[in-house]
């Protein structure tokens, strides 16, 4: 009798083994799909963040593109005479005198009254001018040099 109750019971664990296989396996399967998609979620949002960047960087190209070319053409209508003599001569003179007019008189001017509320307010007349001659003074000085003087020799050049 207890082989007969043993027998029976191993039958049944034997039967339910390969059915508790299965459902471990299908566990197993379901974690590693979910995990899968995951992985699969995590690269399209990758691309996705690729793929809007090189779309921002070819506005922002076809931007630089069209924003030179109104320039070119902005500058070559500049260029253009008129016919009429003292239209033509105004226009030429134009750049010159906004020119003289920031680089002589408007920004020194400026400098100048700066540099004078600053001593005026008791600070030394070496660190006033540290304060008012400082780095984006350079900077603009550096530009028009190289405005008028370097850019008509690599003008000559080319």
């Amino acid at each position: 009798m207890w082989e007969t109750i043993v027998g029976g019971l191993m039958g049944g664990l034997f039967r339910i083994a390969p059915e508790l296989l299965k459902w471990l396996d299908r566990k197993n399967e379901r974690a590693h799909e979910l995990a899968m998609q995951g992985k699969a979620y995590e690269f399209e949002k990758l691309r996705g963040e690729n793929r809007q960047g090189e779309i921002t960087v070819k506005g922002q190209v076809d931007w630089n593109t069209g924003a030179l070319d109104a320039l070119k053409e902005a500058i070559a209508g500049q260029g253009k005479r008129s016919g009429i003599k003292w239209v033509d001569a105004f226009s030429s003179m134009m750049r010159p005198i906004i020119t003289c007019q920031w680089v002589i008189l408007l920004y020194p001017g400026i400098i100048v009254t700066t540099f004078y509320l600053y001593i005026d307010a008791g600070i030394p007349v070496t660190d006033a001018l540290l304060k008012v001659f400082g780095p984006d003074e350079k900077a603009i000085c550096a530009a028009i040099l190289n405005f008028w003087f370097l850019g008509r020799v690599f003008d000559r050049v080319r």
